[in-house]
């Protein structure tokens, strides 16, 4: 008796004929969902609002509150001296403009209809979160740390206070300034994974208020230090570690602190990630 053998064809690159097809058509797909990601995240209406008003919080709120300070004068004043704080205080008000991108980013897709469409033309749905968070990313990082850099020279630029001046080159200045653009845009990529997992834009924006703004408040009210301790171990509390220079009086460090809020993020795109799977449109 004599079997019947298949022989797959190989191609040029040594493989088989149907692994560099199944190769080819994946990267087109890829390539396509990059492209119509990329053309949905331009297509946000209040996207570039809410990129200009970020702008305007990091570089006005360093000019405010840095030609308003007048703290410095005492010896214990200056060791305290934090420049992180000072000019990239507008970081407070920005971090609600971008987490509020990052959920409309999603939740407008939601509320219309759109992403039905999306999930017909690509089934992979965790590769159309992943490409639209790649791309969000990216964008904010760049545009956010610019906008770090800018708000730190203007602050140091009208900072009048006697007060230690310092450099990008003094330890601890440079992480700081990378840090804002850092901590903002993980800020933008926890609103995006909650307006996968609540699908509406309220919603999402009320829990990105609560947990980043109303938390805090919250657990500084708890006696004694209780309060301060665990506060600090909140995703805002960790987060603001590292666009910080005075660590004084806290368990966190920089690169420790925006640790831990990355985890808080990768937990939330992890449950985004299984809910987009599993839940129908």
């Amino acid at each position: 008796m004599s079997a019947r053998t298949s022989t797959a064809v190989p191609g040029r690159s040594g493989g088989s004929v149907p692994d560099a097809v199944s190769a080819t058509s994946n990267a087109t797909r890829l390539r396509a969902t990059a492209d119509s990601e990329w053309i949905k995240f331009r297509s946000v209406r209040s996207g570039p609002a809410v990129l200009i008003a970020t702008l305007l919080a990091m570089v006005l709120g360093a000019w405010m509150v840095a030609a308003g300070y007048h703290g410095g004068y005492t010896a214990a004043d200056r060791a305290s001296f934090d420049p992180g704080d000072v000019t990239l205080r507008g970081i407070v008000v920005a971090q609600l403009l971008v987490g509020a991108l990052g959920v409309i980013t999603i939740t407008g897709e939601y509320t219309s209809g759109l992403i039905r469409g999306t999930f017909i033309a690509t089934p992979q749905r965790r590769q159309v979160l992943s490409m639209k968070a790649l791309i969000f990313a990216g964008v904010v990082w760049l545009w956010c740390t610019v906008l770090s850099f800018a708000a730190f020279f203007v602050g140091r630029a009208f900072l009048t206070a006697p007060v230690p001046r310092v450099g990008l080159g003094d330890p601890g200045v440079l992480t700081a300034v990378f840090g804002g653009g850092l901590y903002l845009t993980g800020i933008g990529l926890f609103g995006l994974f909650l307006g996968v997992l609540l699908r509406r834009t309220a919603a999402s924006l009320a829990a990105l208020v609560g947990v980043m703004m109303v938390l805090p408040v919250i657990l500084a009210l708890l006696p004694g230090k209780t309060g301060e301790l665990i506060s600090e171990f909140s995703p805002a509390g960790a987060g603001f570690q590292i666009w910080h220079l005075d660590h004084s009086g806290h368990n966190l460090g920089a690169w420790p602190g925006f640790a831990l809020f990355a985890a808080y993020v990768v937990a939330t795109a992890a449950a985004a990630f299984v809910t987009i799977r599993r839940r129908d449109v």
